[in-house]
């Protein structure tokens, strides 16, 4: 898949959150996006799956641009600013209660994901009683289990110790070998420098390239 950002600008209050944009994104990739918080990076990542509307510019995947009324796209799945679930359920029952809008997976599927991402354990523990590393895990859960082919993550690795951090890395790279494209945001350089092989800093509204590792 190819997501193309075409002279891209958002402007709210007079304030410019980012400023004429253009960059490519293409499948088998992991993009890191880098930059301090409100360098819009998280606006950007809204507006690729449709949530805000651009001041100007467009956004573009595989041909079909998001400014289109009847636009929709089932294979683009994002994680963005905190996790949010019912705290009333399980964290079973929340993916379940996710997967049944698309009813493309089952229970194992969501299993797997639990025991891959090392919550298998604590599944029937009701939502609001989970840590904060455990939501943010069951939030990369919920965007991994339908195989989606394009991975947005924000601020992924929030509040997750070390071994989970390791497993999630490993998680990405295996899900970038399988041909997926994914981007990942933070603010937190050391975070993505062993994940991505393309990093872009996000700097006052523009964005520029760090590094282009590019899968051949």
């Amino acid at each position: 898949m190819k997501i193309e950002i075409c002279e891209l600008s958002k402007v709210i209050d007079n304030n410019i959150i980012l400023n004429n944009v253009t960059m490519s994104l293409e499948s088998g990739n992991i993009y890191g996006f880098i930059g301090r918080n409100g360098s819009g990076k998280t606006m950007l990542l809204k507006m690729i799956c449709g949530f805000v509307i651009p001041t100007q510019g467009n956004i573009l995947i595989d041909g079909k641009s998001i400014l289109d009324k009847n636009y929709f796209n089932n294979k683009i799945r994002a994680l963005i600013e905190k996790p949010k679930f019912l705290d009333g359920l399980s964290g079973f029952d929340n993916l379940k209660l996710l997967a049944s809008i698309n009813n493309e997976i089952d229970d194992n599927e969501i299993n797997y994901w639990l025991d891959k991402l090392g919550l298998l354990k604590d599944k029937n523990k009701l939502y609001g009683k989970y840590s904060l590393g455990m939501k943010q895990k069951l939030g990369i859960i919920q965007v991994l289990m339908e195989n989606p082919q394009i991975i947005i993550l924000d601020e992924p690795l929030s509040g997750i110790d070390e071994n989970g951090v390791n497993i999630i890395r490993d998680i990405l790279l295996h899900e970038k070998e399988k041909g997926k494209l994914i981007i990942i945001s933070t603010h937190i350089k050391d975070d993505i420098e062993k994940m991505c092989n393309i990093i872009y800093k996000f700097d006052n509204g523009t964005v520029n390239l760090l590094t282009n590792n590019k899968k051949n």
